[in-house]
């Protein structure tokens, strides 16, 4: 387990709770905290014991988007290989659960775009203000957003730079569930524990799939996923998954 620093990991099982570490600039991203992020997404992809990753912040609060003193000094919250905050270009290839508490606003509502599945209390805000600063929204929540929820709606959140409830968010899809304040992360961990009932590398080509499917015409997606899927298709685990189906019992997952 990581015990220090702007990111903390933490191992539960075949989990990775991922927790941004700066409460006193409610979590906000700096290039070390980006890095931080970076790290750990290596490190979900690379072990193939590591099914789910979590995101969650500390001190009662997800994240305020980018450190405006770090910007101030030069710094970019951002590594080549992942892109800003260390994931919006490319988050792993494994499902990455939100758990939102407090503000997820900026840089913080698109860490959970980034994710495949949005965990938040109820009394959550979330929006993106840049414009409000005379910033743009380029951490891919300007097209993110409008594939999550109607055109509309997204273009009024861009252009006012508003905080919304997360009722609002999930009322238009955008979280997937509303917990009460305080749960988001042990609600998370609970959905996470869930999914390993899935096999892990079926569930990595499944999120694969869907991510591609924005870009592919039908006739193109009929032949694209069968790549993603090949390593799924030709894994040890779907062996012990028809296994496991014939036996009755739960499959003992390997992730290979």
């Amino acid at each position: 387990m990581s015990e220090q620093g702007s990111i903390l990991t933490r191992r539960q099982g075949n989990l990775l709770v991922i927790t941004i570490n700066r409460p006193a600039a409610r979590n906000a991203f700096d290039r070390e905290t980006a890095e931080g992020m970076a790290a750990a997404m290596d490190q979900l992809d690379a072990d193939p014991s590591l099914f789910v990753g979590i995101i969650t912040g500390a001190g009662g609060t997800f994240c305020a988007g980018a450190d405006l003193k770090a910007v101030a000094r030069g710094e970019r919250a951002s590594v080549p290989e992942r892109g800003g905050f260390g994931m919006f270009a490319r988050p792993s290839t494994k499902p990455l659960i939100a758990a939102v508490e407090g503000f997820a606003v900026g840089g913080g509502l698109e860490l959970c775009l980034s994710c495949d599945l949005v965990v938040a209390a109820s009394d959550a805000r979330l929006g993106l203000p840049e414009v409000r600063h005379g910033v743009v929204a380029i951490g891919g929540g300007l097209f993110r957003l409008p594939r999550r929820m109607p055109h509309h709606l997204a273009m009024e959140l861009a252009l006012t730079g508003e905080l919304r409830d997360a009722e609002f968010f999930h009322r238009h899809g955008v979280i997937n569930r509303l917990v009460a304040p305080g749960t988001a992360l042990d609600e998370a961990i609970a959905w996470g524990e869930a999914l390993l009932v899935s096999s892990p590398l079926a569930m990595a080509a499944s999120k694969a799939i869907v991510a591609g499917a924005a870009d592919w015409t039908e006739h193109e997606a009929w032949q694209a996923q069968m790549p993603i899927a090949a390593k799924a298709i030709q894994s040890e685990d779907r062996h012990e998954g028809l296994r496991a189906f014939a036996e009755k019992r739960r499959p003992d997952w390997k992730g290979r």
